[in-house]
């Protein structure tokens, strides 16, 4: 399958879905607004096939936006957006500057990656981050059942590897969910349902792709 473009959504939340023969699947619910191809990236000039697209309407006065951008959405005759994300592609997909994407741009029971950034935790114990299952309750164990024990070995190397699972900031970090399949697509109301759990809390800006393991 030729790698195509993607689209730019908005999480509205969960909810459930009762299907056809009445089993309830639990659901993400995505705002698909109008996505308008910008840009395109080519072999030739740039040393690598992608389309530019922009959506989510954004309330800056046009005024105020940098010039190239300014330039940019008078090309393709829009408002100013806000979300302006690049698609690696095929170079048998490329569409031309001003193409609108809508919700139709993926099809019922067709599998898709979805992108986000994932919710923030802040700063998290090994428990919490990394599923540890912690120290003893008793016999010797004072006031760090929680911890995450020694770290580190003796004189040789005596010293604490890189990337050793520890404490520390959790979440907030690009997150990609794979094969997630659509439910359902509202062309009416721009929405699409997709089986499952999306990263992202509610109103963040996630990306919708083909799924690369699946056709």
């Amino acid at each position: 399958m030729k790698k195509r473009t993607g689209l730019i959504a908005t999480k509205i939340g969960n909810s459930s879905y009762y299907s056809e023969d009445g089993n309830v699947i639990p659901v993400t619910v995505l705002k698909v607004d109008e996505c308008i191809v910008s840009n395109i990236k080519t072999f030739e000039k740039d040393g690598y096939s992608s389309l530019q697209v922009v959506s989510i309407d954004s309330k800056t006065d046009v005024k105020k936006i940098k010039k190239p951008q300014q330039k940019l959405f008078a090309n393709i005759k829009s408002n100013p957006k806000k979300i302006i994300k690049e698609f690696r592609i095929d170079p048998e997909n490329v569409l031309e500057v001003g193409t609108k994407l809508s919700v139709n741009h993926f099809k019922k029971d067709q599998f898709v990656d979805v992108t986000s950034k994932s919710i923030g935790k802040g700063f998290a114990g090994v428990m919490k981050r990394h599923n540890f299952g912690g120290l003893r309750a008793s016999h010797g164990v004072s006031i760090s059942h929680r911890s995450h024990g020694s770290t580190g070995q003796n004189q040789d190397p005596g010293r604490v590897f890189k990337g050793k699972k520890m404490a520390g900031h959790m979440g907030a970090k690009k997150v990609t969910k794979q094969n997630l399949k659509v439910i359902d697509v509202d062309e009416e109301n721009k929405i699409l349902i997709i089986n499952g759990s999306v990263p992202g809390r509610k109103n963040s800006v996630v990306f919708v792709n083909d799924a690369i393991k699946k056709i």
